[in-house]
């Protein structure tokens, strides 16, 4: 019998690496010292041998974009954190250092770490800590504590970061002075130190489109702030001087363009900053940068997008003709951007006779544009070539004309005109299918009339043996009974024969009923002899039964 046994051999080991690898255990995996272990979402560096003397960062071709927590403590040889050096991990929330050697933080330490919220440097030996490595960063909680500040004009702001938040715990912050005493950060007074502030000359800054404007930005603070404007995206060209006091800033042949950007002047020292912000409003005349040949959604609509401010009034043409609006013709805007308009036309189920030139006029107080736009929407009944609409397509929402009243009552053509007659058209058809439907109802009627209310039986009492006779027969001898003036006869349904003719007499004087034989069919007074018909009787009276 063949005994089976494991064979020794890497494969476990192995196993358990790849498993290390993949769940973010393994210390290499991202290139972590020694005192460090690593996943793909924390580094965790609190081994005080051998140590860490510099911030760890990720080596080869790991990636740090997914670690949300850096912690490490009791690195005694780690004194600083440097540009960039967290700036490897993109992602990172929450960032704590401890128990360390950390005495200086770069200004550009955190300036690609947007996310942090978080930063915890208690118990190192920061005698410094300079505002502009956080100042970009929506902290909600900053841990400073048992760090030996210097009480100078630079830690200021972390006092009134202090006052600024709202913790559960007061933070027992210190800083020692000239005499090398300690003293509460709260209680710190520094002579010539204050947050600066920033004021502009006008915070309504309105332009004409072509001219040029002057802003002036005044600024306190102690020491004297630096001073800085913001001007994005703005396209006019200007120039500034922020070396004097108030800072200047003038926009030359200002812009359509620029209506409705923010200018900001920021004031800043090293306490803290301060901001004050302006709207750019820029007044031009109207200008259709686009209009395009209607297109058809669930209505038709000319599309046009028009700038101007303020607001222009929009008024279109139709022939040359001043054309005013209705329900069936009307102005809808769709989307407001800033001095920009974009619409269009909407006119409902318009015809042949709504083909023509279209002209949008745009008008306000500092000048007009007008652009013309040929609409075909169907070719005259009859040529065939009309444009096909798909009465499917979607109708997206539209809002009220939003530049005010473009209706002008002394139009001389209004949209109504050209689809008064379409209407009057379609009333005529309405009435000339009613009138058919009439007639036809009466024909129907008539019909079923003439064939069932003349629809019996036809008989007469012969004299002698009965005999058949054809329809035909039947309506000629009832015509005969009825051109005589003897005596009536008249039509029974008796049905004790087996001929469906019988004749019937009042009592008057009728010819002998001898006369003529027995195959003789008395009407009125004339004796009529009968053959019998042998389409009607297949059998003779020999073998009719006696019941019959």
């Amino acid at each position: 019998m063949v005994s089976w046994r494991r064979r020794p051999g890497p494969g476990l080991a192995r196993l358990w690496g790849l498993c290390c690898l993949v769940l973010g255990c393994w210390p290499g995996a991202l290139g972590c010292p020694a005192s460090c272990r690593c996943s793909s979402w924390r580094i965790w560096c609190a081994e005080p041998v051998p140590g860490i003397a510099s911030f760890p960062v990720p080596q080869g071709s790991a990636d740090g974009d997914n670690v949300t927590e850096i912690f490490i403590a009791n690195q005694r040889k780690l004194e600083s954190i440097n540009d960039n050096e967290v700036g490897f991990y993109v992602g990172l929330k929450n960032l704590t250092v401890v128990d360390s050697g950390l005495r200086f933080v770069s200004h550009q330490a955190f300036a690609k770490n947007i996310n942090l919220q978080y930063i915890n440097l208690s118990r190192n030996k920061l005698s410094s800590l300079s505002k502009k490595s956080f100042h970009h960063l929506g902290l909600s909680d900053l841990i400073l504590v048992d760090n030996p500040f210097k009480c100078s004009c630079e830690i200021m702001w972390i006092k009134k970061f202090q006052e600024t938040k709202f913790y559960t715990e007061t933070q027992d912050l210190y800083c020692i002075d000239d005499n090398n005493k300690r003293t509460s950060l709260m209680d710190m007074k520094i002579p010539n130190c204050d947050l600066p502030s920033a004021n502009l000359s006008n915070y309504n800054i309105t332009v004409v489109e072509g001219r040029s404007i002057t802003l002036y930005c005044d600024t306190t603070g102690g020491p004297p702030p630096n001073v800085s404007w913001v001007l994005t995206n703005l396209v006019s060209n200007h120039e500034s001087d922020t070396s004097k006091n108030p800072a200047s800033l003038t926009i030359k042949n200002v812009s359509s363009m620029d209506s409705g950007l923010w200018i900001s002047c920021v004031a800043e020292n090293i306490v803290g900053e301060d901001q004050a912000s302006a709207e750019l409003t820029v007044f031009f005349a109207p200008n259709i940068t686009f209009i395009e040949s209607p297109t058809p959604d669930h209505h038709w609509c000319i599309p046009f997008t028009v700038k101007g401010n303020p607001k222009p009034t929009l008024q279109w043409f139709y022939e040359g003709a001043i054309l005013n609006e209705s329900e069936y013709i009307c102005t809808k805007i769709h989307v407001i951007n800033q001095s920009e308009y974009h619409g269009c036309l909407q006119l409902d189920n318009p015809t042949h006779l709504n083909n023509g030139a279209y002209t949008l006029l745009a008008k306000n107080e500092y000048g007009e544009d007008e652009k013309r736009v040929d609409a075909h929407f169907m070719s005259v009944p009859g040529d065939g070539s009309g444009p096909i609409v798909d009465p499917d397509v979607y109708e997206y929402e539209t809002t009220p004309n939003d530049l005010g009243d473009t209706t002008n009552n002394s139009n001389q053509i209004t949209s109504t005109d050209v689809s008064n007659k379409d209407n009057e058209d379609s009333i005529t058809v309405y009435v000339v299918v009613g009138i058919a439907a009439l007639v036809c109802t009466g024909l129907v009627i008539m019909l079923i009339i003439l064939k069932f209310g003349r629809h019996s039986k036809f008989g007469m009492k012969v004299h002698g043996e009965v005999k058949g006779v054809g329809l035909v027969d039947q309506i000629w001898l009832s015509l005969q009974d009825c051109d005589n003036e003897g005596p009536s006869s008249v039509i029974s349904n008796d049905d004790d024969s087996a001929s469906p003719l019988h004749h019937i007499s009042n009592g008057s004087n009728t010819p002998s009923s001898s006369e003529g034989g027995p195959d003789a069919v008395i009407i009125g007074m004339t004796k009529i002899p009968v053959i019998e018909n042998p389409q009607y009787f297949g059998i003779t009276n020999n073998q009719l039964k006696t019941d019959t």
